[in-house]
């Protein structure tokens, strides 16, 4: 009777995906503490925008008003579907979620937290 030869790791396995897309370091120093990096996206969480002047924040002044009232999840489809030149303008505010998520989040983390949201 032969052995079954052991087989390398699926190239669709979480480790290759996490390498493939770019999961931040936090995530992955929690996969390998056998810990779990879930985000609640049912958080409660506003989306808001810095006033502007020919696409530039405008720091003096009010500070950045609210767009969006709800849940980390439709704060951030929001987001996404505002025009990526104009992203910069936009910040959502939440509870913090260690590792992953703090208590504001830029343009920059909240697409990554887009993409990576099937897999958290």
């Amino acid at each position: 009777m032969k052995k079954a030869k052991r087989k390398s790791p699926s190239p669709r396995s979480a480790s290759a995906i996490d390498k493939n897309i770019g999961v931040p370091y936090a995530r992955a120093k929690a996969r390998s503490r056998n810990e779990s990096a879930h985000v609640n996206f049912d958080a409660v969480a506003v989306l808001r925008k810095w006033p502007s002047l020919h696409n530039e924040r405008r720091t003096e002044g009010t500070g950045p008003y609210l767009i969006v009232d709800g849940t980390l999840d439709e704060c951030i489809r929001e987001f996404m579907a505002k025009p990526p030149s104009l992203r910069h303008l936009y910040e959502i505010h939440t509870a913090p979620q260690p590792p992953l998520v703090g208590a504001i989040l830029s343009g920059e983390h909240i697409v990554e937290l887009a993409r990576l949201r099937e897999f958290l």
